[in-house]
């Protein structure tokens, strides 16, 4: 089956009316071409951005927005070449992981954002965390809901069951593969439908890099909140937390119980929320000096 678009924007739309706050659509200019951002919370509060996985959208922050939003603006981007709101110019979407950084500083630059907390699942969070360490003087804190190519591979399993959506990408086999990695839960309809059609879309390679080295983690400046899945089939959880802990001797490890890869950031979200806005909230013990983090003021 072809990629419907009319189909994918009407459910994009209608998870990102799921969001308990109001949004504001932001669509920034970039060399790439042209970044969609959903936008909430106070415009004067500090900046949080929000990296969603591979495979998933800027709109499926929907259960945990409205909690991140109470003390921070918010911004969840639809990366270029992949499924979502954002659309590619001229130029080709990036293609090395220099592009992609350099992509997501004009993205920082648009918000007028100088330094921002970043929030990544998946990898997302493999983003977030090569940001951190690539351009530590524009992070302030990073969270990483159980990511990928961080600390440890994947297992054979996953790669096994996601190999017949990735040669033959469709809705049925996509949610087949949800249905797997979450252990048959009952799933959300919204965001499930939307996955479903995200696997069709015809988005290029994804930018991917290997491991962050050992000396570069140790020597990373910002405070770090990692969050793997329990219930995970993408990699052990177990060996993620333990490989983070070492390598990351000033990060907050806590794992997150009854919640799969997949299952993330929507599924169980109270326990989610919780961890995210203590480490991410004003009164956090790593929260920025008043001053460090000047607010953005958001172009369109």
């Amino acid at each position: 089956m072809g990629f419907d678009r009319s189909a994918f924007l009407s459910a994009y739309d209608a998870l990102l009316d799921r969001w308990p706050v109001p949004v504001e659509t932001l669509d920034l200019d970039t060399p790439w071409g042209t970044t969609r951002v959903n936008a909430a919370g106070p415009p004067d509060a500090p900046p949080l951005l929000l990296l969603h996985g591979g495979g998933a959208t800027a709109a499926s922050w929907w259960a945990n927005a409205a909690e991140l939003a109470r003390t921070a603006r918010v911004y969840a981007v639809d990366r270029i070449g992949e499924a979502g709101r954002s659309t590619a110019g001229d130029r080709t979407p990036p293609r090395t992981v220099d592009d992609l950084h350099r992509w997501l500083d004009t993205v920082l630059d648009a918000l007028g954002a100088e330094r921002v907390d970043l929030c990544g699942h998946s990898y997302g969070g493999w983003i977030a965390l090569d940001h951190a360490l690539r351009r530590p003087e524009r992070v302030s804190r990073l969270a990483l809901l159980d990511p990928t190519g961080c600390f440890t591979g994947y297992r054979p399993s996953y790669l096994l069951h996601a190999a017949p959506m990735l040669a033959r990408p469709s809705e049925r086999r996509a949610r087949a593969f949800l249905a797997w990695e979450t252990g048959g839960v009952p799933l959300d309809p919204d965001w499930t439908r939307l996955y479903g059609l995200a696997a069709t879309f015809p988005a290029t390679r994804p930018v991917t890099g290997p491991r962050p080295a050992p000396a570069a983690l140790a020597a990373l400046e910002a405070p770090c909140l990692l969050l793997p899945a329990a219930d995970s089939r993408t990699h052990h959880p177990g060996t993620l937390a333990a490989r983070a802990a070492a390598l990351l001797p000033r990060a907050r490890v806590r794992t997150l119980a009854g919640v799969s890869h997949h299952g993330l950031p929507y599924l169980r979200p109270a326990e989610l929320n919780a961890e995210l806005t203590a480490f991410l909230g004003p009164s956090s013990p790593d929260a920025p000096s008043p001053g460090a983090s000047p607010s953005p003021s958001p172009a369109a």
